[in-house]
């Protein structure tokens, strides 16, 4: 019964000390211990208990203190004294002496004079075991020696007699003391067993000879074999002795076997089969003979069972420790596993304090040994031939073998035959480096007689299963040992998953509690202290039965994650704890092996249980302190984003989601209650380490943090929200850590940095993909600044995939939300986001059957719609589900967990028949006839499901009724009525219920109304009760998920479980942005409930360090939102209710500022606002009035007077000072957004002091000191930074408040001065930007003070830095102009005056610098003040007199001769000086002013204009005079005027004289100015055609007289330019209207006397109006009265000025100078236009019908009509005409024919009309014509005969037509002159002779 079942009594729980009294046994159940798994064993309390001293018959003890894990594993141990020297020992009491031999150097081994006690407390048992001696490794005791054979200490004795008496040589090498063995043997056959047992008697007699002769140390057996009998006995005294031998003759290395052993199957036939008789005797049979490792292991462990005594008890954990801690025997598999549980139930059955301390420690140490052979030492692994005593622990080929998954303890000598470990059978020596790629020794082969030093050759690791079948591996000693240590592991895990019953829950010293606990914690320790092998991807178990190579992780993982997902969700404290530390080492250390797992614990268990209302607040502790723990670690927190954040695959969000909950921790709501309690502090974020599980690694690699104390979490709220705040402080100071370690300088990133980390996948590939197991451990240390990341990120580590995945991730889980509230549009979103790959059924079914998170009902909704495109993906999403083999309800169930079931009837019907199809083709076999028949059964089972479990139906379905609904379904026949039988239990025992509503479904308990419910509750744990009915469901569906994730991993699909490793710092970037919320809220809610100054400083903290991100990152939205959340905490606007914390975020504030001033942006405005606040609140603390801009009639409350001195503390006013003082070190942009800032804050200040006599000027002042800080940057930045400092002084001072102005303007002087200082390159500008704001407030400000006072302050600087200005002159001339238009007289004078004394005393300068122009410019300005004529008069004399000066100046280089001449030297100086005359005539306001500037301008350039180049004059054309007459061409040029009467005098005056002095100039440069004619002409064009008749006087008489006065110089090209214009002028003055139909168009309302009367004479005002041309031919338009008034005063206008055109023409043809010049064709030209203009007007004044229908509407009073036109141009025509005839120049007599063409029709014309005027009524006519026909007939009478006489036939009958009138005596004559002619001609008159 020993092994098979085990009573479990009391032990001490945990953390017990020595002092508490033994428990007494409890009457339990045994709790029968299965195949597999051992007996809980508790972890090694912080004092455990070893014998010390001899143990008596009494079994008492002395506690002593357990071995540290350290040393147990062997890093350090005391060497121990020498006592060589000492003599031979007494030995006494042999049976209870535990020695432990020292090492010593070389000596053959002798027994020691005093044998030291082993002491299992204080030193390593393992170091202190005997170890051959080799003479080339002395024994060491550091820690990395474990397997080297080492020699016990021995007595150097001069006598060789008595070293042979007193030892025997074993076969290896080894002494041992005789005196071990012999008082043992001798105690057994003296005791009275002896004498009943024969066996016993005659083994111990034989062995007793063999060691007296010396003999027997190579017959380990026969020695062996009395002390086992012993054993058997049962005799406690007898037990004792024959362990405490067999325990020394371990350390000895007694019972190593050769070689040449018989290898056994493991574990070996229990020599308990074979009774009492001798192995020896037996060692002939057929059975093949067990090692003699096992045989002693077996005879160890069977000395324990439920009666053992403690005494006895003892001696087998001491035996049992020395054989696993044995450095030369190693214990295998089944044995190994025999002895952990041994020593474990002797931890649970004892019931002496003591033993179970001693045990529990033993336990540890075991535990510890097991996995630390495991490691690689020195970067290689040990790998030795197996011994001959390990071989009997490995099977034959022919053994039984069983698979890894399967192996388990063995507990009972028969299972020990069936049972065994995975059996790994042998092969050739292969020997598998933990490193591949990197050549290693081979395998050390384990030669006892041999130096250590001798190696055999091994062929290359393979991993391939061998073609033959049973080609079987030889396991090398490094195998056995990670194949040990998996054993051990899984064992322990799997007793941690047993389950407790709610006893056990209750009493934490129950069997069952106690062994979840001591086993919980030794998988902790194993984790804690050997996580190296667990990520050791060399780490390789080998299948028996396929040879198939698993890594070690692999193997552990599914045995460790069940433990936790069963053991995570216990309500039980202690448990619940472990396993969170379990899970923390999972998450630190394997977490590159465990990715999926980790996502279904966390995402299943850890987060859930933070969520949940029925978790306790320890629980919820408890895993914010392992969070915390995660947090501070930088590389595993983004790595946690980067795997499951960014991955599609992942079910959750976990960072985001880990965010969220943490926030909402730290804001939990405060109750008043609360507010001030005296909670326990959090546990400080460094883990506090308890002494029983400090432990460091034996590879010397970093050390793993402990656990927690978690005795102080959880105790209240308050607690729990601190402890949650600290966690969100830890997270930003780890992505501050890990995201800005690139600001660091190379040698701080140098020590920061640790090796590189690589991706860690499924299979790393050689050389570059090798893990680095040290740092899968790696945890941050508290407080930590360093960075985990290496300086150079991973080529596969890119930030833009991981953002592109998560942009995917962020888009499907956007299409899943759209998809659950509304089908249809999520679909097509995801189809547009090509989530979904294509709108086929095909993709849509896919997506909709994979995807996780869509609502089972949504999908049942949109499959189930009736539309063609969606019954194709429900039909095609039927078809993905497999069907085969299943039974038709089982069927039916996995149909109905794919999606909810519709209620509506059709649609069930639509599913039901597809389903029926899909069924009925993936089974042959069923009892369906036809799909018809599956189908009316699923819907008949929908039915029943319904019936059977709707709490709505109250008389449900029988199964009668069942049977009789579905009768004849089946194509007329019935279905089996035991099959429908069937369905019906099944349905009726199981709903089908979908597996989310299964886990839905627990529901709270609540208690009712009532007093019965009342008592029916009392002494219950409602909370505790749900969280138990929660957390079974969690940890079964948890349970599920990772059996169908073993079994996907077993397939070998591993795709998603790809591991990426950090080492970008840009993540921290997308961490930040979609946490950024939780982390404001979660800092904000503590800072503003709270006043523990604890609590603020924390969150103040993460303040900071956030700020640092969003900074260091650039994200705007982010940085505003904290910034200004830390500046509404200041509390600034409200003094009154201030508290210390706010002080406090005001320091935070202010440091950073200082600190993050580069990236602040637009968040300096906050800053700044705050430190004006402050400024505010020391200034009204102080007792100062400040005026409020704020409510009126609040008064604002006064801060608290600790507040008030706080604030004028040294570290805020220097603080504050610094981030003024400091600005010059801001980068050029971020100098920019710090004076925008404080421009802003500045105006605020202003505009809230109002127009108080001290006015707030902080910031302002602040501004100029940053000015005087920032002076030195380089002028790109200073110009940058003066546009906004600029600006805002030309705001200030304008402020209607004087004080604000004056300062600022004398700020602006005192920074000026400063800046003119400085000296200014040539062409530079940057002195002319800097002044512009003394221009600006000239302009601006009304105030005369304030203008007088800009005046004063650039008199200063002229005095001061006159020899430093440079550009700005510029400026200064600027603000002089602008003074000139100031209305007050003092302004305007002072301004004159200083720039009169610049003029006098700096021209030079001013020339030299580039102001001439300006200074041309301000004194222009100075002649156009209107209201001060003098300063005027004063101003065009000096304008007038810069012209000698700039001509004599040397740096104007104007002088003949002197400097280059040139259109460039004309235009910089010539040019303003000109212009400036143009400016006053153009806007000159007083017409004296005007005058003398016109005066000025043309004696100017008639004087100087010899010296102008062609090119400069066509400047003083183009720029200055013709625009002068630029008002005539557009009317824009009339917005100067105020007036139409300003304008009219304008014109009257200054236009026309500037006119005629541009003639006179023409005149006077004709040569130069000859190629610009055309701009005149054009410019006299302009003036002509114009509708005021002055206008077009004046041009006409400007023509005249320049074509008068230049007649000889015109040459015949230009003479053609004239007559071009004279035909452009007659085209555009031709009143081609007259004739436009339209115009005579009767108008409804209108007559004649609505329209104007032409006649009347026009306005005095001269309006300048541009005529256009008509065409000949009228347009058909219908025009409105407003239009045909202004039509018919354009027609009337264009007939004056064709009248005046007619004049001028005539007069200028009359001149005989004309005349005499102009060409004859250009005579002919002008001949042609005033023919036309006659033609015209004839054909008008014919027009009688015309005439009157004009007269009618209104054109005239009277009847128009054109004679004057019509008479004056005939008269013209006939004069020029005449003389052109008798011209006698030959160009005019070749040009006669043409001449006499145009004369003859128009004169015969003139007589025939002139012939039927009438007399009576028409007198004025013939005034007007009469004149013409007297030259006409003048005329005639001069032609020659020749001509008179063929003209004569048509001229003789007009004339003798004009003697019927009565006509003038000028006509009279005539016609006597050519009736003489006549008669002359013809003969009648006889011509007298000469």
């Amino acid at each position: 019964m020993v092994d098979d079942t085990v009573i479990e009594s009391e032990g001490p729980p945990l953390n017990s000390t020595v002092d508490e009294e033994p428990v007494g046994v409890r009457k339990e159940k045994p709790i029968v211990v299965d195949a597999d798994a051992i007996h809980d064993v508790e972890d090694a309390p912080p004092s455990a208990v070893v014998a010390d001293r001899s143990v008596a018959d009494t079994g008492e003890a002395r506690p002593l203190s357990t071995p540290t894990l350290s040393e147990a594993a062997g890093e350090h141990v005391e060497t121990a004294p020498d006592v060589s020297h000492v003599s031979q020992p007494e030995i006494q009491d042999t049976d209870t002496i535990v020695e432990a031999p020292l090492p010593s150097k070389q000596e053959p081994p002798t027994p020691p004079e005093k044998s030291p006690r082993l002491q299992l407390g204080k030193g390593s048992t393992d170091v202190h075991q005997p170890r051959p001696a080799t003479p080339s490794t002395p024994a060491t005791a550091n820690g990395h020696n474990e397997l080297r054979p080492q020699t016990p200490s021995s007595s150097r004795s001069s006598s060789s007699a008595v070293t042979h008496k007193r030892s025997i040589t074993i076969s290896k090498g080894y002494t041992v003391s005789v005196i071990l063995i012999s008082s043992a043997l001798e105690i057994i056959l003296a005791s009275k067993e002896a004498k009943r047992s024969t066996p016993l008697r005659e083994s111990a007699h034989n062995a007793l000879e063999m060691i007296r002769v010396g003999q027997g140390g190579d017959r380990p057996r026969e020695i062996f074999e009395p002390l086992r009998l012993a054993c058997e006995t049962r005799s406690e005294k007898l037990m004792i002795a024959s362990l405490d031998c067999i325990s020394k003759l371990i350390s000895y290395s007694f019972f190593s076997e050769p070689s040449s052993a018989q290898a056994l199957p493991s574990p070996p036939p229990s020599p308990a089969l074979q009774g009492r008789r001798s192995i020896a005797g037996s060692s002939q049979s057929s059975l093949p003979q067990p090692s003699l490792v096992d045989l002693v292991v077996h005879t160890v462990t069977t000395c324990h069972n439920d009666t053992s005594p403690e005494t006895v008890s003892l001696q087998v954990v001491k035996a049992l420790l020395s054989l696993i801690l044995s450095p030369t025997i190693y214990v295998h598999h089944s044995s190994l596993l025999k002895a952990v549980r041994t020593v474990y139930n002797v931890f649970l059955l004892s019931t002496d304090l003591v033993n179970q301390m001693v045990a529990q420690g033993g336990l540890t140490q075991m535990v510890h040994h097991i996995f630390t052979r495991c490691r690689s030492f020195d970067g290689t692994t040990l790998r030795s031939h197996i011994s001959s005593d390990t071989l009997a622990s490995i099977p034959e080929p022919g053994s039984p073998k069983t698979d890894i998954q399967n192996t388990s303890f063995v507990l009972s000598e028969n299972a020990a035959e069936t049972s065994t470990a995975d059996a790994l059978p042998l092969e050739s020596a292969v020997d598998m480096s933990l490193h591949p790629g990197v050549p290693t020794p081979p395998s050390s082969v384990h030669d006892p007689d041999g130096p250590q030093g001798t190696v055999s050759s091994a062929p290359p690791a393979t991993h391939e299963i061998a073609e033959n079948e049973h080609a079987i591996r030889e396991l090398s000693t490094q195998d056995m040992f990670i194949k040990d240590a998996f054993l051990v592991f899984r064992a322990l895990c799997k007793l941690t998953m047993k389950p407790l019953n709610t006893e056990s829950e209750r009493d934490l010293k129950s069997h069952a509690m106690r062994s979840k606990l001591l086993s919980l914690h030794l998988v902790l320790t194993i984790l804690n202290s050997h996580m190296a092998l667990f990520v050791d991807s060399k780490a390789i178990i080998y299948s028996a039965s396929t040879n198939e190579a698993t890594t070690f992780v692999q193997a552990v993982n599914q045995y460790l994650c069940l433990s936790l997902s069963r053991n995570a969700v216990s309500p039980v404290p202690q448990v619940f704890e472990v396993s969170v530390e379990i899970f923390w080492r999972v998450l630190s250390g394997m977490r590159t092996k465990l990715k999926k797992e980790i996502e279904v614990l966390l995402h299943e268990i850890f987060v859930p249980i933070l969520e949940m209302k029925t978790s306790t607040l320890k629980q919820k502790a408890v895993i914010i302190g392992m969070l915390s723990r995660l947090c501070q670690d930088p590389q595993a927190l983004v790595e946690i984003y980067l795997n499951y954040d960014c991955d599609s695959e992942a079910t959750d969000n976990i960072y985001e989601h880990l965010m969220n909950i943490i926030s909402k921790i730290a804001t939990l709501p405060y109750t008043s209650s609360q507010q001030k309690t005296n909670d326990p502090a959090s546990p400080a974020l460094p883990p506090q380490t308890k002494s029983s599980a400090s432990t460091a690694h034996v590879s010397g690699a970093l050390a793993v943090s402990g656990t927690m104390d978690t005795s102080t979490m959880g105790l209240s709220e308050g607690q729990l929200r601190r402890q949650g705040l600290e966690c969100l402080v830890a997270v930003l100071r780890s992505l501050v850590t890990w995201g800005t370690a690139a600001g660091k300088t190379p040698a701080e990133s140098a020590t920061a940095d640790t090796a590189p980390r690589s991706q860690i996948g499924e299979e790393p590939a050689a050389d570059t993909m090798t893990p680095d197991p040290s740092l899968d451990g790696l945890i941050a240390s508290a407080g930590s600044t360093e960075a985990f990341r290496q300086s150079t990120p991973d080529i596969a580590d890119d930030p833009s995939r991981f953002e592109s995945a998560k942009q995917k991730k962020t888009t499907l889980l956007e299409g899943i939300k759209k998809f659950n509230f509304k089908p249809k549009r999520g679909v097509q979103f995801l189809i547009e986001m090509e989530v979904i790959p294509s709108s086929s059924p095909r993709d849509i079914a896919g997506f909709l059957l994979t995807t996780d998170g869509l609502s089972k009902s949504m999908i049942g909704e949109y499959l189930g719609e009736g539309d063609e495109h969606n019954v194709a993906i429900m039909h095609a999403f039927v078809d993905f589900l497999d069907f085969r083999n299943l039974g038709f309800v089982d069927a039916v169930r996995v149909f109905l967990q794919a999606f909810r079931l519709p209620g509506e009837a059709q649609k069930i019907d639509r599913f039901m028949l597809k389903f029926a199809e899909r069924y009925i083709a993936g089974n042959a076999q069923t009892p369906f006839k036809n799909a018809d028949a599956a189908y009316i059964l699923a819907y008949s089972i929908i039915l029943l499901n319904t019936d059977a479990h709707s709490p709505q139906i109250k008389n449900r379905m029988t199964k009668a009724d069942f049977i009789k609904n579905n009768r004849g379904i089946n194509d007329g026949e019935s279905l089996p009525e035991e099959f429908l039988n069937a369905i019906f239990h099944d349905i009726q025992g199981n709903e089908i219920r979908m597996k989310d509503e299964v886990d839905a479904t627990i529901n709270l308990p609540s208690t009712g109304p009532g007093l019965a419910n009342v008592l029916a509750n009392v002494g219950r744990d409602l909370q505790k009760e749900a969280y138990v009915m929660q957390s079974n469901g969690m940890a079964n569906k948890t349970e599920a998920l990772f059996r169908t994730l073993m079994r996907s991993q077993r397939r070998g699909s591993r795709v998603g479980d790809q591991y990426f490793s950090a080492s970008h710092f840009v993540h921290v970037r997308p961490m930040f942005e979609v946490a950024w919320i939780p982390f404001l809220a979660g800092l904000s809610g503590p800072l503003q409930n709270t006043d523990d100054l604890e609590i603020v400083d924390l969150c103040l903290d993460g303040f900071k360090n956030a700020i640092h991100i969003v900074c260091f990152f650039d994200l705007d939205l982010e940085r505003n939102a904290f910034v200004s959340t830390l500046a509404k905490f200041t509390f600034l606007n409200n003094f009154g209710e201030m508290k210390p914390k706010n002080m406090d975020a005001i320091k935070t504030l202010l440091d950073i500022a200082v600190n993050e001033g580069n990236n602040l942006k637009g968040s300096w405005r906050d800053v700044l606002s705050c430190v004006s606040q402050l400024e505010h609140m020391q200034l009204i603390s102080g007792g100062v009035e400040v005026p409020d801009g704020g409510k009126k009639g609040r008064s604002k409350k006064l801060p608290a007077e600790e507040l008030a001195n706080e604030s004028r503390s040294t570290h805020i006013t220097v603080a504050a000072d610094m981030v003024f003082s400091l600005s010059h070190y801001l980068s050029g942009t971020a100098i920019v957004d710090f004076a925008r800032a404080l421009c802003d804050v500045s105006w605020e200040e202003i505009q809230s002091s109002g127009i108080s006599q001290h006015p707030r000027l902080f910031s302002l002042q602040k501004l100029v000191e940053i000015s005087y800080y920032n002076m030195n940057r380089i002028r790109l930045e200073w110009s940058n930074l003066w546009d906004i400092l600029g600006e805002h002084f030309n705001q200030v001072c304008c402020h209607s408040n004087p004080h604000v102005g004056f300062f600022a303007l004398d700020s602006l002087r005192q920074l000026s001065m400063r800046f003119l200082e400085k000296e200014e390159l040539p062409h530079f500008k940057f002195q002319k930007d800097f002044l512009k704001p003394f221009e600006y407030t000239m302009v601006h400000n009304a105030n005369p003070d304030i203008r007088d006072m800009v005046l004063q302050c650039l008199q200063q600087m002229i005095q001061a830095r006159v020899q430093n200005m440079r550009s700005g002159w510029r400026t200064l001339f600027g603000v002089f102009s602008a003074a000139s238009k100031v209305l007050t007289e003092r302004i305007a004078n002072s301004a004159f005056e200083i720039v009169t004394r610049l003029n006098k005393d700096h021209f030079a300068a001013i020339v030299r610098h580039g102001a001439f122009a300006d200074l041309t410019v301000c004194i222009t300005e100075f002649c156009k003040v209107s209201k001060y004529q003098k300063i005027s008069l004063l101003a065009i004399a000096m304008l007038r007199g810069v012209i000698p000066v700039m001509l004599t100046c040397p740096e104007c280089a104007l002088s003949p001769g002197v400097g280059p001449e040139g259109d460039d030297i004309m235009i910089r100086f010539w040019f303003p000086v000109l212009f400036g005359f143009y400016d006053i005539i153009m806007n000159g306001e007083d017409l004296e002013v005007r005058r003398l500037a016109l005066d000025s301008l043309f004696s100017t350039l008639k004087t100087y204009g010899s010296s102008f180049t062609v090119g400069f004059w066509d400047t003083v054309c183009k720029e200055i005079l013709f625009p002068i007459f630029a008002v005539l061409k557009s009317s824009q040029d009339m917005s100067r005027f105020n007036t139409q009467e300003d304008m009219s005098v304008w014109l009257s005056t200054t236009m026309i004289q500037a006119l005629r002095d541009l003639i006179d100039l023409y005149t006077f440069f004709y040569d130069t100015l000859e190629r610009f004619l055309d701009g005149l002409l054009e410019l006299l064009c302009v003036c002509i055609c114009q509708e005021n008749d002055t206008l077009a006087r004046i041009g006409t008489s400007c023509l005249q007289q320049f074509l008068e006065n230049n007649v000889q110089k015109l040459s015949a090209a230009r003479w053609e330019q004239v007559a071009a214009t004279f035909v452009k002028l007659f085209r555009t003055t031709t009143p081609h209207q007259l004739f436009d139909e339209n115009l005579r168009v009767e108008i409804d309302g209108s007559t004649a006397s609505d329209l104007p009367d032409t006649n009347d004479p026009n306005d005095q005002t001269i309006i300048p109006a541009p005529l256009s041309p008509t065409g000949d031919r009228p347009q058909e338009v219908k025009h409105t009265l407003g239009d045909r008034r202004r039509i018919f005063k354009q027609i009337i206008v264009k007939c004056v000025l064709q009248l005046l055109l007619i004049e001028t023409t005539n007069d200028l043809l009359r001149n005989n100078a004309v005349y005499t010049t102009i060409p004859p064709e250009q005579l002919l030209r002008l001949m042609g236009v005033l023919d036309h203009s006659y033609q015209f007007a004839r054909m008008f004044n014919d027009d009688k019908e015309l005439r009157t229908g004009l007269w009618k509407v209104g054109f005239m009073k009277h009847l128009p009509n054109l004679l004057k036109q019509e008479s004056s141009s005939a008269a013209t025509l006939v004069h020029v005409l005449l003389r052109m005839y008798f011209d006698e120049r030959p160009e005019h007599q070749n040009a006669r024919p043409q001449i006499a063409e145009r004369l003859l029709p128009l004169g015969l014309s003139v007589l025939q009309d002139y012939i039927k005027l009438r007399a009576d009524t028409q007198a004025k006519n013939i005034t007007a014509w009469t004149p013409v026909v007297a030259e006409i007939l003048d005329g005639f009478c001069r032609f020659d005969n020749k001509a008179f006489v063929r003209y004569l036939p048509a001229i003789y009958p007009l004339t003798t037509g004009l003697l019927a009138r009565d006509v003038a005596p000028e006509i009279r004559l005539g016609l006597k002159m050519y009736f003489e002619r006549v008669g002359r001609t013809k003969g009648i008159v006889v011509v007298e002779a000469s």
